[in-house]
């Protein structure tokens, strides 16, 4: 990596953002980031951090002097060779990331997801209705948050029903790999082969169901719009990035509504929340918490030169608490307008999923409505550990049926 030089003026600190304290409870951490100046070096990793809402949304609609292509974690595309062929969406610049996203776009817009609606509602009021009569006691990670997100999305991708315990594991080693090469790393390493190997192999057109999102993408080559090498890579985008952020992101709202009792009234008395209420948690809980860019030439941002191709680390989940953007950013309130958050990112990278998300979030959080009165913990909540992604591993609840 380049050497990187700071300024006199340029605040610095030794803590590590992927200590495991840190991943715990990343808030104090990122207080002091906010409080320490615009722009901060972490010594640790010798990266210039961001974590002011004004200058990681500049980082974030800023492609040409912020690049994606030399890689979104710590690791330098420009001096490091990657793990595994980069992302033709998050890991590419204009050009080549144009047609890619124009096609994905596409097949993932609010328009052309509507027709699911209706079999997602459906699937939502069976699980809920398993789940709740079963008892009124189970983990929400598992029994929702993972269950629903691994039902239909790899359904809607043209996915087989083998092999799909493979999607969390692969998602989770991914985003690890952003990071530090550090235990988390290691700990998903053994599999990395084996489970890369699957997933590569549900990339190919013989393997995706007709009228999917892969058989989509794999037409979108036949005509032309982008080439038969670019398909199965841009399916692979689909299924690294598309479960494991919205089962977080539904561990986060299901979370959000269990410690905000008033909350879950208000989305009782009006179902038409469900959908702010879901990007408010994602504001105030940021399953993706960081990405990382990199200097395209030296860089100033507030007074600070960043010299070309030192890296910059983006707290986004800092940036969607600062009390320079948010009134009371630390309360979960789903009659604030929450659509400026970067928890999907801002700009020509901002997560191309995202409808889908939305649209599983509505269709649970709808079907929960419904059925239950109140959310309670019927035990401690315990946070999954990850280098990027912020989520739980476990989440008892205790639910009264309305």
């Amino acid at each position: 990596m380049a050497a990187t030089q700071t300024t006199p003026t340029t605040a610095s600190l030794d803590e590590d953002p992927f200590a495991p304290q840190v991943l715990e409870n990343p808030l104090p951490f990122q207080a002091r980031l906010r409080d320490a100046g615009a722009v901060v070096h972490l010594r640790r990793h010798d990266v210039h951090a961001l974590a002011r809402y004004e200058h990681v949304h500049t980082a974030l609609t800023d492609w040409q002097a912020f690049q994606s292509a030399a890689g979104v974690g710590l690791a330098n595309f420009r001096h490091e060779k990657p793990w595994r062929p980069p992302s033709l969406l998050l890991e590419a610049d204009p050009p080549l990331h144009d047609a890619p996203r124009t096609v994905l776009g596409a097949i993932l817009g609010p328009r052309a997801i509507r027709r699911l609606r209706e079999a997602w509602a459906q699937e939502a009021r069976q699980l809920v209705d398993r789940v709740v009569d079963r008892g009124t006691e189970f983990d929400a990670v598992t029994e929702l948050a993972q269950a629903f997100p691994l039902r239909v999305f790899p359904d809607a991708v043209g996915l087989t029903a083998e092999g799909r315990h493979h999607l969390l594991p692969y998602g989770d080693h991914a985003f690890n790999a952003f990071g530090p090469p550090n235990a988390l790393v290691a700990r998903g390493a053994p599999r990395v082969a084996q489970l890369s190997a699957w997933i590569d192999s549900r990339c190919a057109r013989e393997r995706l169901a007709p009228g999917g999102f892969g058989a989509a993408i794999w037409a979108a080559a036949d005509r032309g719009d982008i080439t038969e090498d670019q398909a199965p890579l841009i399916v692979r985008s689909l299924l690294t990035a598309g479960v494991d952020t919205t089962v977080h992101a539904l561990g986060a709202v299901l979370y959000a509504f269990a410690t905000h009792p008033d909350q879950w009234r208000r989305l009782r008395e009006d179902h038409r929340l469900a959908r702010v209420a879901f990007d408010e948690a994602v504001r105030w809980e940021s399953p993706v918490q960081t990405f990382f860019r990199t200097a395209v030439g030296d860089v100033e941002i507030a007074g600070t030169t960043i010299p070309d191709g030192g890296k910059i680390l983006m707290f986004l989940g800092a940036a969607n608490r600062d009390p320079r953007r948010w009134d009371d950013p630390h309360t979960f309130d789903i009659e604030r307008d929450p659509s400026a958050h970067v928890g999907f990112g801002m700009g020509i990278h901002q997560c191309v999923g995202q409808h889908i998300a939305r649209l599983e979030a509505e269709c649970l959080l709808v079907a929960l409505a419904e059925r239950v009165e109140r959310i309670d913990f019927a035990g401690t909540p315990r946070r999954h550990l990850n280098n990027t992604l912020r989520g739980w591993s476990s989440l008892p609840m205790r639910v009264r049926p309305a």
